[in-house]
């Protein structure tokens, strides 16, 4: 009885030692960096698409509106910031901003309700100093794409959403090597340690800054 316990134990230890190193921290994406070169180099994936799917992954591409209001609330703001921040890493691509309304009111004021909420964000963008050369276009949908199917008012059909739509004409491919421009940045900004600290003012302190 007990060697059987013994066999077991041996049994249970070896079968645990045949899964690969690092199996833990592997969140299924080893090998990709591969496999989009192989699809790459064979025309199977192109520059534009890898970008595409790389925004969509880090950003939040979506904002959403009040109620028949293109206006920029302080979240939807926040959110933008960071696709600009994106954007301006990347001057080679393109973008297209779709805007999106609620099913309630008719298809004609929701295409232009849907046209001015896309339109504020290119303005947002542009006041962060992104070319309106590189939005390619924006775009109404209206109410023909809802997220929720439903004839009442919902916040989250009353979107904008933001798409990496190709590469600006006549631009060095930055893979030509200067890709590696791009990592060492985004090397650098990972370590940048952002300080908590905050400018205390003492009470009764009337002297100019």
């Amino acid at each position: 009885m007990q060697k059987w316990i013994i066999t077991l134990g041996l049994t249970v230890a070896v079968a645990s030692c045949t899964r690969e190193a690092g199996y833990e921290v592997d969140q299924g994406a080893f090998g990709n960096a591969t496999l989009n070169n192989i699809q790459v180099m064979n025309g199977e994936l192109t520059y534009g698409q890898i970008l595409a799917q790389r925004f969509a992954a880090e950003v939040p591409t979506q904002i959403n509106f009040a109620f028949d209001s293109a206006q920029l609330d302080s979240a939807a703001r926040q959110i933008l910031l960071y696709q600009a921040n994106w954007i301006k890493q990347f001057p080679e691509a393109r973008f297209r901003v779709y805007g999106h309304t609620d099913a309630v009111g008719s298809q004609s004021y929701n295409n232009s309700l849907g046209l001015r909420r896309a339109q504020a964000v290119v303005n947002f963008f542009a006041q962060q100093g992104i070319s309106r050369s590189r939005l390619e276009a924006v775009v109404s949908y209206g109410k023909t794409q809802p997220l929720v199917a439903t004839p009442n008012r919902d916040r989250r059909n009353r979107r904008t959403v933001t798409e990496v739509s190709g590469l600006v004409d006549r631009h060095p491919n930055i893979l030509d090597g200067k890709y590696a421009d791009v990592v060492y940045r985004e090397y650098i900004e990972s370590a940048t340690f952002k300080s908590q600290l905050r400018r205390e003012t003492n009470i009764g302190d009337t002297s100019e800054q």
